[in-house]
């Protein structure tokens, strides 16, 4: 959810930024239209809770195994077609450790996947790189863990019209969680120079999606469903 003192730090940051750098008194106002967080409870670009609900818990079930150790998944959906539900473009689950590249975060996977499916010859959307790139202003991206400071500049430069996240950096770090301490928010009030507005989502279905990350470093702590403790750690029952 929301805190209202996220939003005054982030309304701060476009202030002091538009005070040292005159010249981007012209960038403000597009920095005005991406005011990042929203409160999940309430229908936001005309999404209902229950649809971001619906399309959050597809991150996670983008996941090979219910209970992977680094459990983050992401979607990519359109949400002008299919009246109601919106449609699934492509996913992305982070595969660093199978593919051996460290950039390979669930974002940064989905996000190729996604310009691979959208230009695909023999695809369903046979777009060139052009029409690929510009398709993303379109398109949302959900995640069920709060990006880190790479996957939430790639979703930037990307240019996406919204990027929805649930469990925070903050319960990242509490539940052990190595990160770059570096906040969504603080990327997208940096960013305001882009061309295309990012609306920001924060914490949708926390209840959901906290608990793939709170097990790795917890041997207390119960495994996802669908998963038990084999040897100290997580794995598909």
């Amino acid at each position: 959810m929301a805190r209202p003192s996220q939003l005054l730090v982030l309304f701060a940051s476009i202030l002091t930024l538009g005070r040292a750098h005159p010249g981007h008194a012209r960038s403000l106002e597009a920095a005005a239209k991406q005011v990042p967080i929203g409160e999940p409870a309430l229908t936001i670009n005309g999404i209902p809770p229950t649809t971001r609900s619906y399309w959050m818990r597809q991150a996670t079930l983008a996941l090979d195994t219910p209970c992977p150790f680094a459990a983050f998944g992401a979607v990519v959906v359109n949400h002008t077609a299919n009246a109601g539900l919106g449609q699934l473009v492509c996913s992305g689950t982070n595969s660093n450790s199978k593919t051996g590249n460290p950039i390979m975060h669930g974002e940064m996977a989905a996000i190729t996947n996604c310009s691979i499916t959208l230009t695909d010859p023999a695809g369903p959307y046979k777009l060139s790189p052009a029409q690929a790139l510009a398709a993303l202003a379109d398109l949302s991206l959900y995640t069920n863990a709060e990006s880190c400071p790479m996957c939430a500049s790639a979703i930037r430069w990307a240019g996406f019209k919204e990027y929805i996240y649930g469990t925070s950096i903050d319960t990242l770090i509490e539940k052990g969680w190595g990160q770059i301490r570096i906040s969504s928010l603080d990327v997208v009030a940096q960013s305001f120079d882009l061309p295309k507005p990012t609306r920001l989502l924060g914490e949708i279905l926390t209840n959901e999606t906290d608990p793939y990350f709170s097990w790795q470093f917890d041997p207390s702590y119960s495994c996802p469903k669908g998963c038990k403790r084999v040897s100290g750690t997580c794995k598909a029952a």
